[in-house]
C-alpha cells in the first residue's frame, strides 16, 4: 500500500487531505497546530508528532503550506528524512525560485513535483481542484487527480509560476471590483444594479468571487501571494492591488478571512 504523508492542514489542506483518505493509500497527517488533524485522525489518519516522523516511510509527501517562510521550516526537518525514491509534492503558494532552492536541497534519488491549485475549499471538498503540475508528475498522477483536473505545464517550478500569475490575475480583478462599486457610489448608483451590470460584463467571474459564500482565500494569504508575483516584474495595477489587500490585512478580524471581507474594506477603509 503506498503510504502519503500530508503536512499543513488549514482550510485547503484540510479538504484535499481528506480526499486522501481510503484503501488506496494509508495517510500520515501533520499540523503546526495538531487539533486541525482531528477530524481526519477520527476518520483513518495517523497523526504524527512532527514533520520529520510524517515523511519518514513515506512514498509521497504532500505540503499544502502558507507560504516560503512555512515550507523552509518543514524542509529543514524534512530533507534529511527523506528515503531514496520518494517523490515531494509541493503544492503551497510560494513561486518558482523557491521551488528551485528547493530542489537544490533534495538528496539523490528524491523527486520534485510543484503542483499549487486553483480553486477554493468548496472545490477541495468536491476534488475539482485544477492542479497545475510542474516537473515530472508521472508517477503521482494517480494521487493527484483525486483532487481534481491535473494540468501538466512544464518543467519544474513552472507550476509554481503559473499560479502567481492566475492568482494575481483573479485578486488584481477583485480589487478592480471593489474600487468600481466605490465609482458607483460615489456617483449615486444603486448597489445591485452597478453589481449586476458588472457581473453581466468582461469582470462577470471576478464579480461572483469578490462576493462569494461558502468559500475560503484568506486575505493575509491573498497579500502575500501578490507580493510573490510583484517581486519579479514590475507591476503598478497589482502593486496597487497588494496595497489593498495589505491594509485590509491589518485588521486581526480581516485577515484570516476571505477576500470577500478585504472587498468591503476597500470600499470603505476603517
Amino acid at each position: 500500500m503506498e503510504k502519503i504523508a500530508f503536512l499543513g492542514l488549514g482550510h485547503m489542506g484540510s479538504a484535499m487531505a481528506r480526499r486522501l483518505l481510503g484503501p488506496q493509500h494509508s495517510l500520515t497527517v501533520w499540523n503546526r497546530t495538531p487539533a486541525k488533524a482531528e477530524p481526519l485522525v477520527a476518520a483513518g489518519a495517523v497523526l504524527a508528532a512532527s514533520p520529520a516522523e510524517a515523511v519518514r516511510d513515506a512514498d509521497v509527501v504532500i505540503t499544502m503550506l502558507t507560504g516560503p517562510a512555512a515550507l523552509a521550516a518543514v524542509a529543514a526537518a524534512v530533507v534529511p528524512e527523506l528515503r531514496p525514491g520518494a517523490c515531494w509534492v509541493e503544492m503551497s503558494t510560494v513561486g518558482p525560485d523557491v521551488i528551485g532552492e528547493l530542489a537544490a536541497r533534495l538528496g539523490e534519488g528524491v523527486t520534485l513535483v510543484d503542483a499549487p491549485v486553483m480553486g477554493s475549499t468548496d472545490r477541495a471538498e468536491s476534488g475539482r481542484l485544477g492542479v497545475l503540475a510542474g516537473g515530472d508528475a508521472a508517477r503521482v498522477e494517480h494521487v493527484l487527480s483525486r483532487l481534481g483536473t491535473v494540468t501538466r505545464v512544464g518543467p519544474a517550478g513552472s507550476g509554481a509560476a503559473l499560479k502567481l500569475v492566475l492568482n494575481a490575475a483573479v485578486l488584481g480583478g477583485v480589487a478592480l471590483v471593489a474600487e468600481a462599486l466605490v465609482l458607483a457610489e460615489t456617483l449615486g448608483l444603486d448597489e445591485d444594479t452597478a453589481r449586476t451590470a458588472l457581473a453581466g460584463g468582461p469582470l462577470g467571474g471576478v464579480v461572483g468571487r469578490a462576493f462569494a459564500e461558502g468559500v475560503h482565500f484568506g486575505t493575509a494569504l491573498a497579500a502575500k501571494d501578490l507580493a510573490l508575483a510583484t517581486d519579479p516584474a514590475r507591476l503598478p495595477a497589482m502593486e496597487a492591488a497588494l496595497e489593498h489587500f495589505r491594509r485590509a490585512a491589518e485588521d486581526p478580524a480581516v485577515a484570516d478571512e476571505d477576500i470577500t471581507r478585504a472587498v468591503d474594506r476597500i470600499r470603505r477603509p476603517a
